[in-house]
């Protein structure tokens, strides 16, 4: 997949680089749309799996570091976005289901009880002049979800709307999966997929400024 939103992705009029998302996520790219940014679309393609030992976070986050570095290969003067987000119950990662059973299962277990979402996310920009090296800011924002009660036939029927089949831990807060939820403490868009708060600090750390109705801004010529 490669899709150009607007034209950001050659650069903007300030000067800013190209901005791209590492993803094929529809909620990842929503997420963004809605700061009226222009972007590429760029999905990575990376070995998800846990290594040894590795902590859930840990996980989260070099997944969504790897992502942004993947794309950064290729589009080297962009500023890359990178996000994975997982759900953990019990000490296990729970990944995209593998089929509708496999789904059920998970929300079976999900069901009555708290869990975790850790959402990676990470910025790869290019070198500053008479560098060679990427710059990288990433970090991994935690958020606990509490599903209500519900049995067999109500998981089922969640099922069948084929939504929960493309999402880590077979649900999408966002659609029908809202109805599963009972309470959540923390950052709402990090459960989505992207946290939107935390990807604009680490756009900041690297030199560049939201600002309403203009984009992407150097820090230094902020008024």
């Amino acid at each position: 997949m490669n899709s150009v939103i607007g034209r950001q992705a050659s650069g903007s009029r300030d000067g800013a680089p190209p901005l791209v998302l590492a993803s094929a996520s529809p909620r990842r790219r929503e997420l963004i749309e809605r700061l009226r940014l222009e972007f590429e679309v760029l999905p990575a393609d990376v070995d998800e799996s846990a290594r040894r030992g590795e902590a859930p976070e840990a996980l989260a986050r070099r997944l969504a570091e790897d992502k942004a570095s993947a794309i950064a290969h290729v589009r080297p003067h962009a500023l890359v976005v990178g996000s994975d987000t997982i759900v953990v119950v019990d000490g296990d990662v729970l990944g995209k289901p593998e089929n509708e059973e496999d789904a059920l299962r998970m929300l079976l277990r999900l069901q009555g009880r708290e869990h975790r979402v850790e959402t990676g996310i990470a910025v790869v920009a290019p070198p500053l002049a008479g560098q060679k090296a990427a710059r990288v800011a990433s970090s991994v924002v935690g958020v606990d979800v509490r599903f209500r009660s519900f049995d067999a036939s109500f998981a089922r029927a969640y099922v069948e709307t084929r939504e929960p089949l493309d999402k880590a831990g077979a649900y999408g807060i966002q659609g029908f999966g809202s109805a599963l939820v009972e309470r959540i403490d923390g950052d709402f868009f990090a459960v989505m997929g992207l946290p939107v708060t935390r990807m604009l600090s680490h756009l900041r750390e690297l030199g560049w400024d939201y600002r309403f109705g203009a984009g992407l801004l150097p820090v230094d010529r902020r008024p």
